[in-house]
């Protein structure tokens, strides 16, 4: 159960991981080609303008008296425009921001940027502090990549610090979800360990009562009572495993070509009838209201069964000169109620009594050859139907209520 815990943890903690992840990449790089198509547009944008303002002549750029040039302004970023003549000398810088930064530290980078002579350099906006367009014997246009710099450097150490909330809170949510979807899983888990622990108590009794007679019979062959008890614990065993073996089927998923639709009000009246006899000895009397002509897509020997234990489990805990009634009826679901006076259930067991093997009194149980096993198979067919069954006691009487959905 642990190791499937463990997995269940790792791959709900890895999927919310891969899904903020990315998210968290996507958004720092959309935002990087953002600002690099941005600065690549400057640049661009810049030397178009130079083009237009400067017209070539003889190879280079002759300045014209005109300062149209020398007003174009970017609001958003620094750009300089470094003049070179035919040798690569700067002859004059231009500065097309609000931003006040020297002559001199412009021409320091220009001149870094010509040695390296590349005509773009874009740069890692992580780390570069520059970007320029160089165009030989021409111009150098650079941009300051300062704001961009601190804007994405800044960008990535929150989402960096989100991603850390983000995994911690994934954590908390991981674990929460993996009681959650575990919980079903162990509580069968702890009911398998539970049902293969009683069904080995209930074997072991009249096994053991089996070997002891045997064993005595070995020593007195003339006594009979070890016989008597062999066949008694022999009856108890069989009896236990045919109740196991039919729990073993309520439990498979039914076929679908087994339901037929069939008069369910002709079926509890049938089924009420066969245990006529069975009252009479326990001198208990029957009322029924059954409504004609209800219909269900059922499988019929399952739910004449579902019946049987249902009227079987009421007489058994009915008091003697008591009533049992019986009502089918179909409103918008159909209902199936069997409610009897007498021996009631503990108040919180009324979920309990339909597990395996629960028993109110162990030592009346064990007695009468029953085993806890009837109300766990008229569940399994109940929901293999697709209705639900409850029960309750008030005031003495208990009362069982099969509910079918009709479609």
């Amino acid at each position: 159960m642990k190791k499937l815990k463990n997995k269940v943890f790792l791959v709900i903690f890895l999927i919310f991981t891969i899904f903020t992840t990315g998210i968290l990449f996507a958004y720092n790089f959309t935002l990087y080609n953002q600002e690099k198509r941005s600065i690549e547009r400057s640049l661009n944008q810049t030397t178009q303008m130079e083009i237009m303002a400067f017209p070539p002549n003889n190879g280079g750029f002759k300045k014209p008296d005109s300062s149209s040039f020398d007003n174009i302004r970017f609001l958003d970023r620094s750009v300089y425009t470094v003049i070179l003549d035919e040798n690569d000398e700067i002859t004059g810088v231009i500065n097309h921001s609000n931003y006040d930064v020297s002559d001199d530290e412009i021409e320091e980078v220009a001149v870094t940027m010509i040695s390296q002579s590349y005509q773009k350099e874009i740069g890692n906006l992580y780390f570069a502090n520059y970007s320029y367009s160089y165009k030989p014997s021409t111009s150098i246009v650079i941009v300051d990549n300062s704001s961009v710099k601190q804007l994405l450097t800044t960008t990535l150490l929150v989402s960096v610090l989100l991603y850390l909330i983000a995994e911690l809170i994934i954590l908390l949510i991981s674990k929460r979800l993996t009681l959650w979807i575990a919980k079903p899983v162990a509580e069968s888990f702890d009911k398998q360990k539970r049902f293969i622990a009683d069904a080995s108590h209930e074997l072991k009794t009249p096994l053991s009562v089996i070997i002891a007679s045997a064993d005595a019979l070995e020593s007195n062959p003339e006594e009979k009572k070890w016989l008597e008890n062999i066949k008694s614990e022999g009856d108890r065993m069989n009896a236990l495993i045919a109740d196991l073996l039919e729990l073993a089927k309520s439990e498979e998923v039914n076929d679908i070509s087994a339901f037929t639709q069939g008069n369910l009000s002709k079926l509890v009246e049938k089924a009420t009838l066969t245990f006529e006899s069975v009252m009479f000895e326990k001198g208990v009397t029957l009322s029924d209201s059954i409504q004609d002509n209800i219909m269900l897509n059922m499988n019929e020997s399952k739910i004449q069964q579902l019946i049987s234990i249902l009227l079987d489990n009421a007489i058994k805990h009915s008091e003697s000169g008591s009533e049992i009634s019986v009502e089918l009826k179909q409103d918008k679901d159909i209902i199936l109620t069997v409610t009897n006076k007498g021996e009631g259930i503990p108040k919180g067991e009324e979920e309990k009594i339909f597990e395996r093997f629960y028993r109110a009194d162990e030592s009346r149980n064990r007695n009468d050859n029953r085993y806890g096993l009837g109300l766990a198979i008229a569940k399994n067919i109940v929901i293999s139907h697709g209705g639900t069954i409850s029960a309750k006691s008030e005031n003495g009487y208990t009362t069982f209520k099969a509910i079918f959905k009709v479609k």
